[in-house]
């Protein structure tokens, strides 16, 4: 349907003569005009009109029959003057310093005078856009045809790069690619009105990009597929004004005729039937345009071995749909999107998925969408489930649009796959589920009716339903420890109702008034603990632990919605707070989810707002819970909100540290009484005794890890308890296992008094303080951090060969220390190889080159000087995943010589250690990680299972811990060396008699490395590009033959194999499904715009270029030509 959105395209000012007298609607002057009636067809310029039109030739029969070319001499490019200004398309449009209507208005004069010339520029254009260093000439034109003139340019290729302006990185090419595409979209605009109907410019460009994109060169095929299919979106967008303005002509046709005859115009009317006719014959023309771009080139390439070129012509296929939704919108075309949804490649799969986003957004297009939808719908779902995060977003959202669009579009089944992704640890994947579960359940369909009910029974809030959806979503989903997680994932879309503290106190405190149901125990349980985790979202404004990088800075907006927010949630709980904790005190379970809430208060809401009443019965009934629960987890969370309300820097310090005091001395003299009547009755102590010695004691245990109880001596009474039990040995195992943690937080609290002012003591020569700084490092710059271990490793070991002389033993008690601290550096990069990858890399090609930096003077048969430091960079051999270890190996092997790697003698043993660390437990790794043929913003999905979030944390905690403060060993240092003063790196660098001075620094050097910080950059990107580029250019086999049909077999043969190569279903066996597409869909692939009202019946019919049994023929004389 067309619709208002579509861009009218108005009359170029740069077509002279009659042609720019022909607007795309006429006006009334123009009917008046005697001029008018005699002009000469449009699109034919200095042709004389005729009723006999030539039969047009498809443009591959045409031939490129080119002169001189503008600024050129012979074809070959020249500049202006002495400041070398471009005069080539090429040059003008890399620069991108020129409007591109002025480059294109400047050919298009070029063209008027004259139109060869023009046509060189353009094609050399094309030529040198795909990074070809060849130039079209004039004998090459007047000779040969287009086969040829592209085999010429195959063979001038420079084999020695396989980079061209579409595939350079940087800004610059970047910007070329867009003005690429913008010069193109202008030329059809600017043109459409006369030159391209001219049978000579389209069909020469036509035939040039189809010649072009069935290339064996990658950047031929790349760059002329991107051309023809932008050139193909600017001829839509033509089709569809001529559409347009149709039915504006046929529109003004029918209310001339319609007048009475005494005030009907003949000289009009047979003016607008000229003119309707000249839209015919452009449209006619325009369509068979597109059919031989479509036929020549985009169902080819849309399976090319390139996933970069396939996505170019699935995204190009969906602005067809969207911009001319009546001529494209139909299973034909649609059919090539969903067959690509199986592509391997996740590039193209996301492409795929914006396209079809594009069109379900508009519900009018939903009706012409209805069989697509049937047929791949269960695809579409299942790549919900992608191993591409950011295709899983895509699908999800993509599954949500079709919701919106139709409620019965999606079974049950198909919403419970999307449902438990709310779970999900990648926090946009559980964002874009959380938009699904809010559209499906939690949107409200009638605000209006549902307030009007909310108020009629009395709540103050309509959201009372939707709440408890939320709950009964929450508890079937079984995840009841990730409630966190939920919440987050709906944080976005469903803030208004995660936010409504009022509603859900509403409905644990008040009764259920009629036509509602009461809360279970359970519903109750899971409401308490996911307003807790609104709360905690809301105060903290960022996602729970396991989802995201960390914490990152707020912007202002956000800034001040957090305080809103946490202004909002402290007046509403600290009044609504005791009274659930006074109806709840008896449950453990949700006391302890309730006592979190306070340590997202601001308390100075207190005093501000004169609250200190809401605060007395607070710690009223903090008291009450205290005294009636003895469970760990509650008492604890009791500890945690006195310690919280205790804080010096709110004055309600005073009036909740008296009130904690009368706690304490309370539990303190119940205590020492228990203790007395248990050590009195020994053995005929009964269990009232033991449990009021054990009640007791676990609470101030509780306390006592959070409030120095010092003054009320607890360590005496645990002592007299500990000692009994040695003595006697009847002690009950609870009592001792409490007092020997009372006792130990005891000593704790004193030792901190002792310490307090004290200097901070050293681990060894390696401390906390160190330990903080390499940790606030490591997170900074992981890469910087990096470098600093390896130099300090460098330095220890530049000042031990300072002192025993290049002859080392390795095994001393100094080459151990530095192994040792070696070992305890590689521990701090932790368990995820994935984010320390970059790091780890960087630090072996430092190392690598500090052991060859310094040849052995006696000659080349001797190791090099710092070799044995090779021995000490194997401790980070383990923290390399598969791939890198053979990165880091092939590194290694660029600094030896044949020689060295036959060499078995003790002296070459680290050299000998190191390459076997390298290649051990390379079979075993199987991490995923993202290779360079896939998307390059996508991120994969391990395809292990994921362990616990909580158990993979203690396991990383564990690791760092046990590294650092849990071993007993002390950290064996050089014994000789002397703790260094602090001094410069620099300075640091050994520079013993015996070893020559650096030469000049190159490039990663220590010097750069210092003082060029920006030398950081990806060395292990550097070495995959290199690796890559090599492929690259060990496997493009430029076409040497002359032989053209030698070429399109050969072309043929690598490129249109069978689609199985090309797709691959990623979640699900999908072969079946494929094979019957074609049975469903009808197979009419020629570009038939759609009949304006009352148009005519075509005389003629042009050939189906594109239906099933043409391209079944093909593909079968393809096979047999193989």
């Amino acid at each position: 349907m067309i619709t208002s959105e579509l861009p009218v395209l108005q009359d170029s000012s740069n077509e002279s003569g009659a042609t720019d007298a022909v607007g795309l609607s006429l006006s009334m002057a123009e009917i008046d005009d005697p001029e008018v009636k005699g002009k000469k067809k449009r699109g034919r310029p200095g042709k004389q009109a005729t009723t006999n039109k030539k039969p047009r030739k498809t443009p591959a029969d045409k031939s490129l029959s080119v002169g001189r070319g503008r600024g050129k001499a012979n074809g070959v490019a020249q500049y202006n003057g002495d400041g070398g200004d471009p005069v080539t398309l090429f040059e003008v449009v890399k620069l991108g310093k020129s409007a591109m209507q002025s480059v294109v208005d400047e050919w298009i004069e070029s063209y008027k005078q004259d139109r060869d010339l023009a046509l060189l520029d353009l094609i050399n254009f094309f030529i040198q856009c795909s990074g070809c260093k060849g130039t079209v000439r004039i004998e090459m034109f007047r000779n040969m045809q287009n086969a040829e003139i592209i085999r010429k340019m195959t063979e001038e290729f420079d084999e020695d790069s396989g980079d061209y302006p579409l595939t350079m990185p940087g800004p610059m090419w970047k910007k070329f690619r867009y003005n690429f595409c913008e010069f193109i979209s202008v030329l059809i605009r600017q043109c459409q009105y006369s030159i391209i109907y001219d049978e000579y410019m389209m069909d020469t460009v036509i035939s040039l990009l189809t010649g072009l994109s069935d290339s064996q060169v990658r950047a031929f095929r790349h760059t002329s597929t991107l051309a023809a299919m932008k050139l193909m979106t600017a001829l839509v967008n033509v089709a569809l004004n001529l559409s347009i303005h149709q039915d504006n002509t046929q529109r003004q046709y029918e209310t001339e005729r319609n007048k009475i005859a005494g005030k009907r115009a003949n000289e009009k009317l047979e003016l607008l039937l000229q003119k309707r006719k000249e839209l015919q014959e452009n449209q006619d023309e325009i369509e068979n345009m597109m059919n031989s771009i479509f036929k020549g080139i985009f169902v080819h390439r849309y399976r090319d071995a390139i996933a970069e070129i396939r996505a170019i012509c699935i995204e190009e296929i969906g602005v067809w749909m969207k911009m001319y939704s009546d001529a494209f919108l139909n299973d034909s075309y649609l059919k090539y999107v969903g067959w690509t949804l199986h592509d391997r490649q996740g590039e193209v799969r996301l492409k795929c998925l914006k396209a079809l986003q594009s069109l379900y957004t508009n519900r009018e297009l939903f009706p012409k969408l209805e069989l697509f939808t049937n047929r791949f719908k269960d695809r579409i779902v299942s790549m919900t489930l992608d191993k591409e995060y950011d295709v899983a977003v895509e699908a999800i959202r993509l599954v949500t649009l079709i919701l919106q669009g139709s409620e019965d579009a999606l079974s049950n089944e198909d919403c419970e796959n999307v449902y438990h992704l709310v779970y999900s640890a990648h926090r946009p994947v559980a964002v874009a589920a959380g938009e699904f579960l809010h559209r499906k359940l939690f949107s409200r369909h009638d605000p209006q009716a549902e307030e009007a009910l909310a108020k009629r029974r009395g709540r103050s809030s309509p959201n009372g339903n939707l709440l408890r959806m939320l709950v009964l979503f929450f508890l079937e989903s079984e995840l009841h420890e990730h409630a966190a997680y939920l919440v987050d994932s709906l944080w976005e879309s469903s803030q208004e109702l995660l936010k409504d503290w009022e509603c859900m106190t509403e409905l644990l405190l008040e009764e259920p008034v009629q036509g509602e149901e009461m809360l279970s125990d359970r519903q109750e349980s899971a409401l308490i603990e996911l307003m807790v985790c609104t709360i905690r979202q809301a105060a903290e404004a960022h996602p729970p632990v396991g989802r995201g990088t960390g914490k990152r800075v707020l912007t202002a907006k956000e800034r001040k919605t957090q305080i809103d927010d946490k202004n909002k949630l402290t007046e509403h709980f600290i009044m609504a707070l005791p009274m659930l904790l006074s109806k709840y005190q008896a449950d453990s379970e949700k006391v302890a989810n309730l006592l979190q809430i306070p340590q997202f208060f601001d308390l100075d809401v207190y005093s501000a707002g004169r609250m200190e009443k809401h605060l007395d019965a607070l710690l009223k009934q903090i008291r009450l819970v205290v005294e009636k629960h003895i469970e760990t987890d509650v008492l604890e969370a009791c500890s945690k909100t006195y310690s919280i309300l205790c804080s010096e820097e709110y004055t309600i310090m005073n009036r909740v540290d008296i009130a904690r005091s009368q706690l304490i001395d309370e539990m303190t003299d119940r205590f020492t009484h228990s203790v007395e009547e248990l050590l009195q009755e020994a053995e005929e102590a009964d269990d009232d005794d033991i449990y009021n010695v054990l009640s007791t004691l676990k609470r101030l245990t509780a306390f006592h890890n959070s409030h120095d109880l010092t003054r009320w001596d607890l360590f005496g009474n645990c002592y007299r308890l500990l000692k009994a039990g040695i003595e006697q040995g009847s002690m009950p195992e609870q009592i001792a296992v409490q007092a020997l943690q009372c006792s130990h937080y005891s000593i704790l609290w004193q030792l901190v008094k002792i310490t307090e002012g004290a200097p901070s003591k050293y681990y060894n020569d390696y401390g906390d303080i160190i330990k903080e700084t390499l940790s606030k490092t490591r997170q900074t710059d992981k890469i910087l951090c990096a470098k600093t271990l390896i130099l300090s490793l460098q330095q220890l070991f530049n000042e031990l060969l300072q002192d025993q002389g290049p002859n080392l033993d390795r095994t001393s008690s100094h080459v151990s220390g530095i192994k040792e601290l070696a070992r305890r550096f590689a521990l701090t990069f932790g368990l995820d190889q994935i984010k320390t990858r970059e790091a780890v890399a960087t630090l072996h090609k430092d190392g690598i080159e500090f052991a060859f930096k310094y040849q052995n003077p006696r000659g080349a048969e001797f190791p090099p000087l710092n070799l044995a430091f090779l021995e000490v960079l194997s401790e980070f051999s383990s923290k390399l995943i598969r791939q890198d270890k053979k990165t880091v190996h092939n590194y290694l092997e660029k600094f030896m010589s044949e020689s060295m790697s036959e060499r078995r003698e003790d002296v070459w043993l680290p050299l000998i250690s190191y390459r076997n660390s390298l290649q051990t437990g390379g079979d075993e790794d199987h991490m995923s990680v993202t290779s360079g043929s896939s998307s390059k913003t996508g991120s994969v999905r391990s395809k292990k299972g994921r362990p616990p979030l909580h158990k993979k944390r203690i396991e990383e905690e564990s690791s760092v811990e046990s590294s650092w403060m849990m071993r007993n060993d002390t950290l064996q240092t050089p014994g000789a060396l002397q703790t260094p003063q602090l001094t410069s790196t620099v300075l640091r660098e050994n520079r013993a008699e015996h070893m020559p001075p650096d030469p000049d620094s190159e490039p990663g050097s220590e010097n750069d490395y210092v003082h060029n910080p920006q030398m950081q950059m990806s060395w292990l990107g550097q070495q995959k590009m290199e690796e890559v580029n090599r492929k690259d250019r060990t496997g493009m086999n430029y076409i040497k033959s002359r032989n053209n049909q030698g070429v399109r077999q050969t072309v043929r043969g690598l490129m249109e194999d069978d689609a199985e190569p090309i797709f691959e279903d990623v979640m699900m066996s999908s072969r079946g499904q494929l094979e019957d597409m074609n049975e469903e869909f009808e197979d009419t692939m020629v570009i038939d715009l759609p009949p304006s009202r009352n148009r005519r019946e075509r005389a003629e019919l042009r050939p189906d270029f594109f239906d099933s049994a043409a391209m079944i023929e093909d593909e079968s004389v393809r096979l047999q030509r193989h």
